[in-house]
Order: structure tokens, then C-alpha cells, then sequence
């Protein structure tokens, strides 16, 4: 890792229409900017979180093309900055799914590596259910880039679940969870999984969520983090939109894999 960065975590409570999420997006990440971040990251769905799961069929893109994809590329040139976009539908060529991916573009608005979300969420308690594998074509590989900020990694959401797929992207100086934890299994277990992925991975978590009542009845948990290394929240939200921000310094990375080095200790790759 390479220069002290500070980087924005951004919360969103994203509604059923997509331009108006986008100018939600623009405005927060305008104040990240404002508080002297060079990095921004958004939330999964941050475009559209619709009424049915269907409804994310409609606005899907072609890679490389369309007004989501535009939208991001404008926010990182005009701001200057990085932006992690959470994530948006991608034609998969199925016409009854599609991939749920991870854009990355950097302060040229140029884009720089996406990650198509590889776990989907399946969940059933009551009249609660969720079933992503019915509209969400997983993605297969896990996706790490070099920065001026260090190694980033991208995961979403159910990710954070499956600790073999940090570990299987090598050493990672920050890792993003752009997430729309449901309340139940974010009281649960949120803040818990994101500790234990920095612990584990001696890195930073950078984990903007989805947080509050949707427009579709549905209630996110929220509690958007920023936890370091050491497995210490360094910033968070609990709910409703807005930004949190803090500094990813390389010598608290450092600092920590020389005294703690279970990275070099590990016997089972």
C-alpha cells in the first residue's frame, strides 16, 4: 500500500426509480468529496431496490454501456475521486436474470475492474424470503486491483459469509462489502462477519450499506462501517443516508501484519 487515503462509506435508503437514486448518489458523493474523500463507495442496489425482484430486469446495461454506468464515470471525473459502485444489474444474456456486478472506476472516470457478486442470498424466516438465484446469474472469480490506495477487493453483500473467497484473492489492503443486510440477519450478524473478515485478512473493511424502510415495505439493517485491521470500527452509520469517512493508512497495515504476521503463518491454502 502506498499513500494514506481517506475513504468514504456511503448509506443509502434506495427507492423503486432509478433517476432518482442516481441524484441521491450524486449528492452524496458530492458531500464525501467535500470531507476530503479520494475514494467513494456505495451501497449494493444503490440504483434500484424495486417493488418485486423482477423489476431489476428492466433496467439492466450492457457492459460498458448505459445511464447507470454513465452516472458513475460523471461522479468520479467531476469529483476527482475513485468510486466503488455498489452494484448494478448486467445483461448476463439469460432475459430472466442477470449479474449483479461491482464497478470500479478511477478519477479519470475511466473504469478499472468489476466484480460480479459470486454468493446470492437465500434466506427464510416466516414470511420473510429472499431468493437472488431466481433473477441474479453469480458471478465466478474473485476480483482484486491494484490502486494508488493499495490492493482493493471487491465482494457484496452474502459474500462476507464465505471467508475462502477473501483468502483466494491473496493479500488485500481494503476490502469493499457494498451490502442490503435484511434487519433480521443484520442485528445478527453484520458487524460480527465484517470484524472477522479484517481480523482475518489483516486489512481494512469498507462496507456501505443500505439502511432504513424502503419503499417496498422492505427495512435494511443499516450501520454502514469502516472497521481497520485490528478489527476496530473506525466509523459507522446507523441509519438513514449519509456519509462516513476515514483514513486507510498503510503503516497501521504494516504495523499490524509485523506483530500479528498469521498471513505468513498459514498452513492450508
Amino acid at each position: 500500500m502506498s499513500v494514506r487515503a481517506r475513504i468514504a462509506a456511503i448509506q443509502m435508503v434506495s427507492a423503486p426509480e432509478v433517476g432518482a437514486n442516481l441524484e441521491s448518489a450524486r449528492r452524496l458523493v458530492g458531500q464525501a468529496a467535500e470531507q476530503g474523500a479520494q475514494l467513494a463507495a456505495l451501497p449494493e442496489y444503490f440504483c434500484l431496490l424495486g417493488g418485486r425482484d423482477r423489476d431489476k430486469l428492466g433496467i439492466r446495461e450492457r457492459d460498458g454501456s448505459g445511464p447507470i454506468q454513465d452516472a458513475l464515470a460523471e461522479m468520479a471525473l467531476r469529483h476527482r475521486l475513485w468510486i466503488v459502485g455498489g452494484t448494478l444489474p448486467m445483461d448476463s444474456g439469460d432475459p430472466d436474470r442477470v449479474r449483479s456486478a461491482c464497478l470500479v472506476f478511477d478519477d479519470r472516470g475511466e473504469r478499472v475492474a468489476r466484480y460480479d457478486k459470486i454468493h446470492l442470498f437465500g434466506f427464510s424466516a416466516g414470511e420473510e424470503r429472499y431468493d437472488e438465484a431466481r433473477t441474479i446469474e453469480p458471478g465466478t472469480a474473485p476480483v482484486a486491483i491494484d490502486s494508488p490506495f493499495g490492493r482493493l477487493g471487491l465482494s457484496v453483500c452474502y459474500d462476507v459469509r464465505f471467508p475462502e473467497l477473501y483468502r483466494a484473492a491473496g493479500k488485500v489492503d481494503v476490502w469493499f462489502v457494498p451490502s442490503a443486510f435484511t434487519a433480521v440477519t443484520g442485528a445478527a450478524h453484520w458487524e460480527l462477519l465484517l470484524r472477522a473478515r479484517a481480523v482475518e485478512n489483516l486489512c481494512y473493511v469498507v462496507a456501505p450499506a443500505q439502511g432504513g424502510r424502503h419503499a417496498n415495505g422492505r427495512r435494511t439493517h443499516g450501520h454502514t462501517l469502516i472497521v481497520d485491521p485490528w478489527g476496530t470500527v473506525l466509523a459507522e452509520r446507523a441509519a438513514g443516508e449519509g456519509a462516513v469517512v476515514a483514513d486507510i493508512d498503510p503503516a497501521r497495515i504494516a504495523e499490524v501484519r509485523q506483530s500479528l504476521p498469521a498471513l505468513d503463518h498459514r498452513k492450508l491454502a
